[in-house]
């Protein structure tokens, strides 16, 4: 692991130097290579050192950050070319990444809130520094007090922990059975902050509208998993609280979630649409992972990955349209099928992987998923049926409208993408349906 941080850390100066934009892209890249020849497939601890360690949790969590971080440079092509700060973009962008790599491959409890929090900030620097309109301070404010109002009572209850168990290392604690109900709650509130759980979940759809598209890719992709990874690391030692309460959550995400997809369907904006349905999607991952059970825990694990990829691809195609046509109001981004003819072809694709249809990574995610909350209780029927029909319903509204109907009249009469663009929209579907061909790791790390 120690390795990969090098690599980072001695990337930083290149993204100081001026026309090094590519070189870090391309760099960035191959640490994610070399990452995967790593290969901690393992579900115990490996590369284990004095505060790193990785699991197979880690190992996907770390690997989705190091690529989305890589696809987010080739996404943010516009910051270069118009050079809009763009050294101070990339090492902002480079600093998210240790953070990240750092809060997902420690084993410290009390360090990995440290990088959960650290992170915290150099997103709020995108969206305030690289987002579109001037609502965007009001989206970092609420981003941040949102976020630090549920972590502070967290701090405490890892006081608590090390007073009573001696340590704060995440293979110790396993051993350890709390039955504390306010501990249960501190612990647990800060990670439903951060999924976003419904009721909880303001801060997001703002924050992804301000956002650049780079910004929205690493939110949508990274910063609501850190929500379940926490929760993950967490319940082993909270399962008898869990057992007694876990049944509010579980009705809050699936009542929530039902809500939220009637949202989408009276959205008019693009990226709004694609903010609320990860809302919609993070819902589903909570109840499963809620249930306490096995098909729960790797159903939520698979589905946070699939959506890392299929979400951040879907805000790649809403920036798509909105640099060719300057808004992305669903009334102006009508009839991209004339437009952008090969666009088509992956809004569909990735529209697909929306709505989980086979063979992408999300099928497999949500069927484990409804597995574990329908044999966790029988009146969930009612919620899923209801939220997985209109799950499909937002998905098809969102590519149905955008791409047929009649074409605004101030426009080109044709637009194609661009080569780095079909890579970046490849980048995120490839992986999204080749992970399902080698499913265990995602399905059998318990």
């Amino acid at each position: 692991m120690l390795s990969i941080l090098f690599m980072l850390m001695m990337t930083m100066p290149l993204s100081l130097m001026s026309s090094m934009f590519w070189l870090v892209q391309n760099m960035l890249f191959l640490m994610t290579f070399f990452f995967i020849i790593m290969g901690y497939f393992s579900n115990y601890f490996m590369g284990v050192s004095y505060f790193l360690g990785c699991d197979l949790l880690s190992y996907g969590m770390v690997l989705l950050s190091m690529w989305i971080c890589s696809l987010m440079l080739l996404a943010s092509e516009s910051v270069y070319s118009y050079n809009n700060y763009s050294n101070l973009f990339l090492l902002n962008i480079l600093l998210l990444l240790l953070l990240l790599i750092l809060s997902f491959s420690t084993m410290n409890l009390m360090l990995f809130y440290l990088f959960f929090e650290g992170s915290l900030i150099p997103i709020m620097f995108l969206v305030l520094g690289w987002g579109y309109q001037p609502e965007r301070l009001q989206a970092g404010a609420y981003l941040l007090f949102y976020t630090l109002l549920a972590s502070l009572p967290m701090m405490m209850g890892i006081f608590y922990i090390y007073q009573n168990s001696n340590s704060l290392n995440f293979y110790f604690l396993m051993n350890c059975l709390y039955n504390y109900d306010l501990l249960y709650l501190v612990m647990i509130f800060a990670f439903l902050v951060k999924m976003p759980m419904y009721l909880v979940h303001l801060w997001l759809p703002k924050a992804h509208v301000e956002a650049p598209v780079s910004g929205s890719m690493i939110l949508a992709a990274i910063m609501l998993k850190l929500g379940g990874y926490g929760l993950l690391r967490v319940f082993p030692f909270l399962m008898l609280s869990g057992q007694k309460f876990n049944f509010i959550w579980v009705s809050i995400s699936l009542v929530g979630g039902v809500l939220v997809s009637l949202i989408c369907l009276r959205q008019t904006d693009l990226k709004s649409l694609i903010a609320y349905s990860s809302v919609a999607h993070m819902g589903i991952v909570l109840s499963g992972l809620m249930t306490l059970t096995y098909w729960g825990m790797s159903g939520a694990y698979t589905l946070m990955i699939a959506h890392g990829l299929c979400s951040s691809g879907l805000f790649c195609l809403a920036n798509i349209s909105y640099e060719r046509l300057g808004s992305r109001s669903l009334m102006i981004n009508k009839g991209l099928l004339n437009f952008m003819p090969s666009m088509a072809l992956w809004w569909f694709l990735l529209s697909a992987g929306n709505m989980a249809a086979p063979p992408t990574l999300n099928l497999l995610g949500e069927i484990s998923l409804l597995n574990s909350i329908i044999s966790w209780s029988w009146l969930t029927m009612i919620m899923l049926c209801l939220l997985s029909f209109f799950s499909g319903a937002y998905t098809l509204y969102l590519y149905s409208y955008s791409q047929h109907g009649k074409m605004y009249s101030g426009l080109y009469s044709v637009s194609s993408g661009l080569i780095r663009e079909y890579l970046l929209l490849f980048l995120h579907w490839f992986p999204l349906n080749l992970l399902i061909l080698k499913s265990e790791l995602c399905m059998l790390w318990l």
